[in-house]
């Protein structure tokens, strides 16, 4: 037989040819696979019947085969039916963009995953800041304490992959909340604040960052900065309940927010950078994206 067909449960059909081509057949919704991973199931075993058919009718030489059935029982016919069936599979893209799945939520360009999504700010921010300040600016060690981590794992998956309600009681943890939104933050490929912004807000520290500075980053980049800094704002408030201060926010969010294209050996010195950005730009909020 020219192909092996396995799968395990839960997981994509993988079709790998005697050539060591290999196949994996993915779909977000189960019982698709299963349809897939049946069709090419029973495709090989016919392939697998047709070359026995053609081995025992070998070693009869008494017996003639008329044209259609020696085609019907052909191997090669077999196989170039199943190579056509795996051809015709849509490219990744095509399948993109007509909405049957759609790129990660984590590890995505911000630019790429608002214009998915329609907006300027990723629903999944929103989400998390709406979450976190339901259930209390208050609660100590805010953004500090750190969840479970296979939960925000779980989360994480669920974002990826499905709708997210974070309602649901299995994200009841505040701190499983504020440590997915970190890593989503962390996990861009490129920081909130972009690597060609990064030399530019490094040195107006010293003469204070302006509010053109600000406005010129890309819009999906400058308006998450918006609600985040908003949030954060709001969280600071609460400082005498939750020990978050301006400082103690600077130097969780500053490595997560805004870090150098290339790590050079200056790294103790970017830290320094990195948390007085932030802690700069939650003093001057309302200066820096309201004032006239």
């Amino acid at each position: 037989c020219q192909c092996l067909m396995k799968r395990v449960s839960l997981s994509p059909p993988q079709l790998k040819t005697k050539n060591a081509v290999e196949f994996l057949i993915q779909y977000d919704t189960e019982s698709i696979i299963v349809d897939w991973h049946r069709v090419l199931t029973d495709t090989i075993r016919q392939l697998v019947r047709s070359l026995a058919a053609v081995v025992a009718n070998a070693n009869r030489p008494s017996v003639t085969h008329s044209s259609s059935s020696a085609g019907d029982t052909d191997p090669k016919r077999v196989r170039t039916k199943l190579m056509k069936f795996l051809m015709k599979r849509p490219t990744l893209q095509s399948v993109k963009e007509k909405g049957y799945i759609r790129d990660n939520v984590f590890g995505c360009h911000l630019a790429t995953l608002c214009a998915q999504e329609k907006t300027t700010v990723p629903r999944f921010v929103e989400k998390c800041i709406k979450a976190v300040e339901k259930r209390g600016l208050d609660i100590d060690g805010l953004y500090r304490v750190s969840g479970n981590l296979a939960v925000i794992q779980k989360l994480r998956y669920k974002a990826d992959h499905e709708e997210l309600d974070l309602e649901d009681g299995q994200w009841e943890d505040v701190h499983v909340i504020t440590g997915a939104l970190k890593l989503f933050f962390r996990e861009l490929p490129e920081p909130l604040f972009p690597f060609g912004h990064f030399n530019k807000f490094v040195a107006a520290i010293s003469k204070h960052i302006s509010k053109p500075l600000v406005k010129s980053l890309p819009s999906a980049n400058h308006d998450t900065m918006k609600l985040l800094f908003g949030h954060l704002r709001r969280v600071i408030q609460y400082g005498d309940d939750n020990r978050m201060t301006v400082q103690n926010v600077a130097i969780v969010f500053g490595p997560t927010l805004l870090r150098p294209e290339m790590e050079s050996q200056n790294i103790a010195m970017h830290m320094v950078f990195q948390n007085q950005i932030v802690e700069f730009i939650l003093n001057e909020y309302d200066r820096l994206f309201y004032s006239s």
